[in-house]
């Protein structure tokens, strides 16, 4: 996984994740292959827009 993945924690409940979704679901293999960086840059980048206005 991408290390800002790793470190971004979204809440204390994701460790129910390990738990309840498999191994080998497809959805957690997109989750590990692709990298989703780039939405948390423009999140942050949208944010710091709307804090200057």
């Amino acid at each position: 996984m991408i290390s800002n993945q790793e470190t971004f924690i979204l809440n204390p409940y994701m460790a129910i994740y390990d738990i309840v979704v498999l191994k080998d679901n497809m959805l957690r293999q997109i989750n590990e292959l692709v990298d989703f960086t780039f939405i948390l840059e423009e999140f942050e980048n949208k944010i710091l827009f709307r804090q200057r206005a």
